[in-house]
């Protein structure tokens, strides 16, 4: 059993929690992710790593309810704990495994679009931590849905907080705030780090392209088992099929074929959709999933 030692409502639905995990927290690095599972016949939840701490041998997770898992999940109070807590699963963000001398002299863009601030601050935290400051740009619908501003302050080089609605520092979508940061401000970017919804990451790519940013995004809000078995992560990278639990989560921003993996990601909620999945992708089909009849 892996204890909770911390439980908080961030805002509205999204909750924060630390958990005790000494041996993921003794081998994570940013960009890795674990599976949670609060009981025996619980759902597996994948949740990208918000932060850790090793010698606490504490795992921080932030979860947003989405469903029937994350529901029971926010039940949970310091004390209760997790049956099943696995991890670090998934490759580490390549900031955190490139030469650090080389990734010293890159100017560096964070975009984090709602929950998917969580995984962006352990990544500026770890830059921080090596005498490297980044840009942020941290953007939600409104004002309550912005988290860790205090926590990002702490770590970024510059933090651009812009909301939706406009209810609260600049307004307007990430994809603005980047155009006007390079176009009307005069910054410039080497590598730029999206993660967030995919819509999102879509039109952040589209946008760096445009102004010729290397972009690099997160993979994981379509990660259902996090283990390369049910295929519901699967994606076009290029002219290559990749799977974001165990190629990733991060990939190459301008070479995914967002619209294919949007597209499949609502096939896959639906019995009919896995099926015809199954059908259409033959042998290359993953049915770990137990659904679609793949795995048998």
């Amino acid at each position: 059993m892996y204890l909770i030692k911390k439980a908080e409502q961030l805002t509205g639905p999204i909750y924060l929690m630390d958990v005790e995990a000494p041996r993921i927290a003794k081998h994570c690095l940013p960009g890795q992710f674990i599976i949670a599972k609060i009981d025996e016949k619980g759902e597996r939840v994948p949740l990208t790593i918000c932060d850790y701490d090793r010698e606490a041998g504490t795992i921080t997770i932030v979860f947003q309810i989405i469903g029937a898992s994350t529901e029971r999940f926010a039940h949970l109070k310091a004390g209760d704990s997790f049956r099943d807590f696995v991890g670090p699963l998934g490759k580490p963000s390549e900031l955190c495994t490139d030469d650090l001398e080389e990734v010293k002299k890159k100017k560096i863009l964070f975009v984090a679009g709602g929950v998917g601030t969580a995984p962006v601050y352990p990544q500026v935290k770890w830059l921080h931590e090596q005498g490297i400051d980044a840009d942020v740009i941290v953007g939600a619908k409104t004002k309550d849905l912005i988290i860790l501003e205090e926590e990002m302050k702490a770590v970024a080089g510059n933090l651009y907080i812009t909301t939706d609605d406009g209810s609260y520092g600049r307004s307007g979508m990430v994809t603005k705030v980047i155009e006007d940061l390079v176009t009307e401000e005069g910054k410039s970017y080497d590598v730029c780090i999206a993660i967030g919804p995919m819509i999102m990451m879509k039109f952040c790519c589209l946008t760096t392209k445009k102004l010729n940013i290397p972009t690099v995004v997160s993979m994981n809000p379509i990660m259902v088992d996090g283990t390369g078995m049910c295929g519901a992560c699967r994606l076009t990278v290029g002219d290559e099929v990749k799977f974001a639990c165990v190629d990733g989560p991060e990939f190459d921003g301008h070479l995914i074929n967002f619209d294919e993996a949007m597209k499949r990601q609502q096939m896959y909620r639906t019995t009919e959709g896995r099926a015809l999945l199954k059908e259409r992708e033959g042998d290359t089909h993953h049915g770990g999933c137990g659904n679609c009849g793949g795995d048998e």
